[in-house]
């Protein structure tokens, strides 16, 4: 019989602190040997670990859309897997599967109602089943239709777009769409010379500024001469108010996250300062919370948009990828800490 492990949380770090391994436990659990009806046994493939996850840690997380992990249970998010048993006619040994409900245990084997599972299409993804978490799941949704939704690009209009978190898992895709819909000048804000140097050479971007060793208001200048017209937002904080004071009159925020935040215990959004709030007014600048949740009808139409250009090489998706169920803790960390280009992924198992 395999062996089966888990990861629970074992401890909170608090609202106002960072996270770190500790607050983690890796567990060996008992291996599902009795399915119930309309219940799928899954062997998980990948794990996604995501910044939104920092609040689950919280007793309670401030949003609706999630709720918080609990003590001594494992974590849960978003996977990705292959069916070991169907007990329901729609699934069969080797399908693999996913789910859109955040409820994707930490744990190599386990079983789900069928209720839970969507199937994915091995022609859309081949063997690449974490691209599912990525750039065809819900960072690629979040980036294009953030874009779309609340971008306003006009393509032709020498739009200039600057995207804070860009070698993130949705920045990185989101700089690369918004020049695919028509934005003139990409700028990236990252946190290494290596990262700024692949948003260059690798995805497109335009500009690319580090915000650790450079005076971002100096390079915003440098790099947007005219302006700019959309901030698609991943960051928050002491950076945003730099990006905001540079924006023209009529433009637009695209408020996806709010990383540099996540480890206060301040409301989502986060309050920002009262000049930075009068120059939006002033300046009538949009600057609305974006859930990408709130646009699931548009889901079918953007998979086909994502997944076309990665056929024909226009999206490419950078990846970190952890080793084992025991480094998801691990992943966590570093991603929140920026340790990651592209999207992080906890790589399971083999199917």
């Amino acid at each position: 019989m395999a062996v089966n492990k888990r990861v629970v949380l074992r401890e909170r770090p608090g609202n106002d602190n960072e996270p770190t391994e500790d607050n983690f436990a890796v567990e060996e659990c008992p291996y599902p040997t009795s399915v119930p009806a309309h219940h799928i046994l899954v062997k998980t493939l990948y794990l996604s670990v995501d910044p939104y996850m920092r609040c689950r840690m919280n007793s309670k997380t401030g949003v609706t859309y999630v709720s918080p992990w609990q003590l001594g249970q494992p974590a849960d998010g978003i996977g990705v897997g292959v069916v070991v048993e169907s007990k329901h006619s729609n699934f069969t040994t080797g399908d693999i599967v996913t789910m859109e409900n955040f409820m994707w245990p930490w744990q190599l084997y386990v079983t789900l109602p069928k209720e839970r599972l969507t199937k994915i299409e091995k022609s859309l993804v081949g063997d690449h089943y974490s691209l599912v978490l990525g750039v065809l799941g819900l960072p690629g949704l979040t980036a294009l239709l953030g874009i779309r939704e609340k971008g306003h690009v006009v393509p032709g209009t020498n739009q200039t777009i600057v995207v804070s978190g860009a070698a993130g898992a949705c920045g990185s895709l989101a700089g690369q769409i918004a020049r695919l819909e028509g934005c003139a000048n990409v700028v990236g804000i990252c946190g290494s010379d290596e990262k700024c140097q692949y948003l260059l050479q690798e995805l497109g971007f335009s500009g690319a500024i580090n915000y650790k060793t450079e005076n971002v208001q100096e390079r915003l200048l440098q790099t947007c001469p005219s302006g700019i017209d959309i901030y698609f937002d991943n960051v928050g904080g002491d950076l945003s108010t730099v990006v905001i004071k540079q924006m023209k009159p009529n433009s637009h925020i695209i408020l996806c996250g709010q990383i540099a935040l996540y480890n206060k215990d301040v409301p989502y959004p986060p309050p920002i300062p009262q000049d930075v709030l009068d120059y939006l007014q002033e300046n009538n600048i949009t600057r609305e919370r974006y859930l990408v949740l709130q646009f699931r009808e548009k889901f079918p139409e953007a998979l086909i948009q994502l997944a076309k250009w990665v056929q024909a090489g226009k999206l490419k998706f950078p990846e970190t990828i952890a080793e084992g169920i025991e480094q998801t803790g691990a992943a966590f960390i570093s991603m929140m800490k920026g340790g990651n280009l592209g999207k992080q992924l906890v790589r399971v198992s083999d199917p």
